[in-house]
């Protein structure tokens, strides 16, 4: 579903050194595939996704999505089958606008046309629908503007904005890492249920251990730019955060 292959990338400092941050990182995440992805910082984790999003692009390597090279595919156009949750519970929404407004603009995939003809009632009824799922009383707030919102209901709106229309690929940038621990069990909680729900591939960041054993098929770990460890089934049921801890001397955030 998604194969990444040699993936190197590079940054240029201020002092003129060259920087690299991905030395030929390889991938694949099977169609469905919910893949935790956990490092310590500098290890090339938000490189990697900018890459996958279409934000950067790589000096070498190839990323193919259902068998399509989308390396140098210009943003816009990825983010019709790529959605993304951001660490800021504001980013990727328009903060002054209403969550009907933002869900419209999302379905609508900013289309001014689809926008006018995305607020007829019936499909505020199946915004209320997908934002019930939730348990938050977020259906009760489609005039609310998102800024008036917890950072938890942020996520939340957010995510079901990337997940109305079943995108291609997933990618969960911390999207838990800015809220408290209860509003990020209950994000993580439901952020399963979606993927569950419409069989969604996914990468998913977190710096917490629990978090990268307890949720996903896969953990991902990725050192020096590259992925060190790959633990599936049996092998990621059995991880403990002690064991994390030992091999990669990380801490929770």
């Amino acid at each position: 579903m998604l194969e990444i292959k040699d993936l190197q990338k590079s940054f240029q400092k201020d002092n003129g050194i060259e920087s690299r941050v991905l030395k030929g990182l390889n991938l694949i995440i099977a169609d469905g595939e919910f893949v935790t992805v956990l490092g310590n910082n500098g290890a090339g984790k938000s490189t990697l996704f900018n890459l996958i999003s279409g934000t950067i692009l790589p000096n070498e390597g190839t990323i193919y999505l259902d068998h399509e090279d989308i390396t140098f595919m210009p943003e816009h156009k990825r983010s019709k089958f790529i959605g993304r949750v951001f660490q800021s519970p504001m980013k990727g929404t328009a903060p002054h606008l209403t969550v009907a407004e933002n869900m419209a603009l999302a379905y609508g995939r900013q289309n001014r046309k689809n926008f006018n003809w995305a607020l007829t009632r019936p499909l505020k009824a199946l915004f209320r629908e997908k934002l019930a799922e939730a348990g938050m009383g977020l259906e009760d707030k489609l005039d609310s503007k998102i800024c008036d919102l917890s950072g938890g209901q942020c996520q939340v709106v957010a995510l079901i904005m990337c997940t109305i229309k079943p995108p291609k690929l997933l990618l969960l940038d911390e999207h838990t890492a800015a809220l408290d621990p209860r509003t990020a069990e209950d994000v993580l909680a439901f952020t399963s249920k979606i993927i569950a729900k419409d069989h969604l591939s996914a990468l998913m960041i977190t710096h917490h251990l629990e978090d990268a054993i307890a949720f996903g098929d896969r953990l991902v770990m990725m050192d020096d730019g590259v992925v060190a460890h790959d633990f599936a089934g049996a092998e990621k049921a059995e991880l403990t955060t002690e064991q994390l801890r030992t091999l990669y001397h990380l801490r929770e955030s």
